[in-house]
């Protein structure tokens, strides 16, 4: 699996990034597991066209030293479909930015 991991974090650091992904990102029932919704102008042409799957998601997993970031694009409605799959560039790129805002945010030096 193709990810974005931001590791050895520290314990004061872990508590913050719960706390916003809990406030912002929960899944429901899955501890520590975080959906973190695609913007929609950045949906690629298969997933612009498959509005049953829609929205789409990159999933965070949060452990007490890492946030691991899937480049895997998926929807909860489906397991399997051709509008799941990687990134685009653009969309790695904007997922990027997006996870490092949450460090700038919350005043975490990676």
């Amino acid at each position: 699996m193709k990810q974005y991991v931001v590791d050895e974090l520290r314990p004061d650091d872990f508590r913050k990034l719960k706390e916003y992904l809990d406030a912002s990102f929960a899944v429901p029932g899955f501890d520590r597991l975080y959906w973190l919704p695609l913007d929609e102008h950045l949906y690629a042409e298969v997933q612009k066209s498959h509005s049953d799957c829609q929205p789409f998601y990159f999933a965070l997993e949060l452990t007490d030293q890492r946030l691991a970031c899937e480049l895997l694009v998926r929807t909860n409605n489906r397991v399997r479909c051709d509008c799941i799959r990687y990134a685009t560039e653009t969309q790695r790129n904007w997922l990027l930015e997006v996870v490092d805002s949450f460090f700038d945010r919350l005043n975490i030096t990676i």
